[in-house]
């Protein structure tokens, strides 16, 4: 029976609080599950703290390597990279602040079969403050109206993706909307869903980088010029 290929990724930026347990985690689900994997851990500008961490955890572990980002290029920067450096099968991601636990992995792999081309992740709960809840509420209705996405829940970043995907579709963005356009030019291009409920934890360390207002009105003018590009020009995949 063939092993299921999975390269592993994780965006970090300033994440020493949680990056050491998720690389734990994900190495025994990984040898649990008896995957053919590899897990890069990339780097985004953080501070020596993490740096630190980091160097660590590559020597301590031969299965992980460590991109790193001179300078911060943002959460869309972080994501290409790992994109880019997934040499399996399937390509899995979430976050680096711990919010999503890495063993629900398994729930993921167990939908990978030759008709699914994405497994996507959906929030039970939210676990956040109710502004952030209040927040993601409006932006996952204004996302869905605005570009026609079939989704249940558009911002949850606990994915497992075909790497042939991205033979197909050409990500552009550095900032965090590079969610919005990956489904978006995903679903366009006719690629396979399946979603799994997964558990959602509060932030046990650090803060979000989205949530500021500055962030928010940039988020806003970012998605306005991806809504034109996409839905009004109708531009290339």
């Amino acid at each position: 029976m063939n092993k299921t290929s999975v390269s592993i990724f994780y965006p970090c930026y300033n994440d020493w609080g949680t990056m050491g347990s998720m690389v734990l985690l994900t190495v025994q689900t990984a040898e649990r599950l008896g995957l053919d994997y590899d897990i890069t851990l990339i780097d985004d500008g953080s501070g020596p703290h993490t740096l630190q961490l980091l160097d660590i955890i590559e020597e301590k572990y031969p299965t992980v390597k460590v991109v790193r980002h001179e300078k911060n290029r943002g959460y869309g920067g972080a994501l290409r990279s790992g994109f880019a450096a997934g040499s399996k099968e399937w390509i899995f991601y979430t976050d680096g602040d711990a919010q999503y636990d890495v063993r629900e992995l398994e729930l993921l792999v167990a939908q990978a079969s030759p008709e699914v081309d994405v497994v996507q992740g959906y929030k039970i709960t939210r676990n956040d403050p109710t502004h952030r809840r209040v927040i993601g509420r409006i932006y996952h209705w204004m996302v869905k109206t605005a570009f026609g996405l079939r989704l249940r829940d558009v911002d949850c970043d606990f994915r497992l993706i075909r790497r042939s995907v991205f033979d197909r579709i050409t990500l552009i963005h550095n900032s965090g909307i590079i969610c919005c356009e990956m489904m978006v030019k995903i679903q366009r291009a006719g690629f396979r869903v399946a979603e799994v409920p997964v558990h959602h934890f509060e932030r046990a360390h650090g803060k979000s980088q989205f949530f500021n207002f500055p962030r928010i009105a940039n988020v806003a003018k970012n998605m306005a010029e991806l809504w034109f590009r996409l839905i009004i020009l109708r531009k290339e995949i």
